[in-house]
């Protein structure tokens, strides 16, 4: 499948098969996952009063699923255009060490950095978990082109389900429309809960789901800057003290 020669280019047949190996590998139960959370978004952003061109639009370009959730609720708070790209960009800087880790994987000496920047377009949690665990065993120069198959096919999949849901959630029940609003946090905290390495992440989950309602009654407006930052504080401190009292 490979060509013998490493000195000559691949075959085409050999892109085309690497890059059907990249899309069957995002046929995966983290990949349902994701689709079930953009079913919540497509359910949001139709109560908000986005279109379903936009919308779709949004999958395709902003892709991460938070940095949408943030643009939408800057649209909801009347926001300026810069303050909402400004809240868009803080949401998305957390990928940045996703795509440090990742680049070098599928760099080779002959990869055109324009086609880095493009793959880093796709890269979000579900992508580099997938492409971290399976990258390792393609052939480094085939690596770009197996990862443009899988992230490609990723966001496209959800284009599709953003669509599709957005175009039939006015003609479901109201009970039913409600519950797609709440996948979508629900699938934050329950892939945020399965991925916390230690108990103090943990800590700090049920600190912000106690305080989130609370701070929403007190200080409506700044209740999720102060639910985070009075339960990230709390969690680290008791963190600090169980660490303290463990044995050596």
């Amino acid at each position: 499948m490979i060509s013998p020669n490493p000195n000559s280019p691949p075959k085409p047949s050999t892109y085309r098969y690497w890059f059907l190996r990249g899309i069957l590998a995002a046929a995966s139960i983290p990949a349902l996952l994701l689709m079930s959370a953009f079913v919540g978004f497509a359910g949001l952003a139709r109560e908000a009063g986005i279109t379903l061109a936009q919308a779709v639009f949004m999958t395709g370009v902003v892709w991460a699923l938070p940095a949408k959730v943030v643009l939408i609720g800057a649209i909801l708070a009347g926001s300026s255009l810069p303050a909402a790209a400004f809240a868009v960009a803080l949401s998305s800087v957390r990928l940045t060490p996703m795509v440090v880790a990742l680049v070098p994987e599928l760099r080779t000496e002959r990869t055109r950095p324009w086609v880095l920047y493009l793959l880093s377009h796709f890269v979000a949690v579900t992508s580099w978990v997938l492409a971290m665990e399976r990258v390792k065993h393609v052939p480094r120069d085939m690596r770009t082109v197996y990862y443009g198959g899988l992230g490609g096919s990723l966001v496209l999949a959800n284009m599709v389900v953003v669509a599709i849901v957005y175009a039939i959630a006015g003609s479901l029940p109201p009970a039913l429309s409600a519950a797609l609003l709440l996948l979508t946090p629900m699938y934050f905290l329950t892939s945020l809960w399965g991925s916390a390495r230690e108990s103090a992440s943990h800590v700090a989950m049920a600190f912000g789901l106690i305080l989130g309602p609370l701070f929403h009654l007190w200080l409506p407006g700044f209740d999720l800057l102060a639910a985070g930052l009075i339960g990230g504080i709390g969690a680290y401190a008791i963190h600090r003290l169980m660490r303290a009292r463990a044995p050596e």
